[in-house]
């Protein structure tokens, strides 16, 4: 059991790394949580820092949730160790490395527990385990995002699509059923994410959510 609680413990530490917090201080010399929304994520980080720091914060906290399971958790690594530990599957081990990650994301120790949203970072993580309704969610959310211009709203109807995919997914296979865990994961994730847009939901409901500018305009 050691073995899991390091592994879930270093997932957690990769994702408390917070590049638009980092990126911030050498680009502007700010705390990137006094500017904008004062959220910690790639959305602000295009708004406080432009586009380019923006997309660098995209990529960058993606990696996180996808390192988390690819290389920390043994879910595609052979680790006999890790994988010998009774009663834990591999795909439970790559659950919960990823989702420490994105809980480190969004309660980062390196900078006083608050960090983003954890939207990228579950990407991610779910782009590593489940890629196809991962990408299936994205569409969602950039069909979203093109017709309201709301991230949060996009991000929010996104991770709840994700479980529906799934599902019609594990109905419609044949052979190997989805494991159930990933099920459960897919359905916890939109709980989460709604929770940490809790602030958004509010700006929502009085028409004072920040849209994002599209193309030129």
């Amino acid at each position: 059991m050691v073995e899991i609680i390091l592994v879930i413990i270093a997932s957690y530490l990769i994702g408390s790394i917070s590049p638009s917090i980092i990126l911030g201080k050498i680009l502007k010399g700010i705390d990137i949580r006094e500017h904008g929304s004062g959220n910690a994520g790639s959305t602000n980080a295009f708004r406080v820092l432009g586009k380019w720091a923006g997309i660098t914060v995209l990529l960058l906290d993606i990696f996180k949730g996808y390192f988390a399971v690819k290389f920390i958790s043994p879910l595609t690594g052979e680790n006999p160790v890790i994988v010998s530990l009774p009663n834990l599957s591999p795909t439970l081990v790559a659950i919960l490395s990823g989702f420490a990650a994105v809980t480190g994301h969004v309660w980062t120790v390196f900078h006083s527990f608050k960090g983003g949203k954890g939207v990228n970072t579950a990407t991610g993580v779910l782009l590593a385990v489940i890629p196809i309704p991962t990408i299936l969610a994205a569409c969602v959310f950039l069909i979203v995002l093109f017709i309201t211009r709301y991230v949060s709203l996009g991000s929010m109807l996104a991770s709840l699509s994700l479980p529906i995919i799934l599902i019609i997914m594990s109905l419609r296979a044949k052979g190997e059923a989805i494991p159930s865990e990933l099920i459960i994961f897919a359905a916890i994730i939109p709980i989460f994410i709604i929770y940490t847009h809790r602030a958004n939901i509010k700006r929502l409901r009085r028409g004072e959510e920040n849209k994002i500018k599209l193309g030129r305009g």
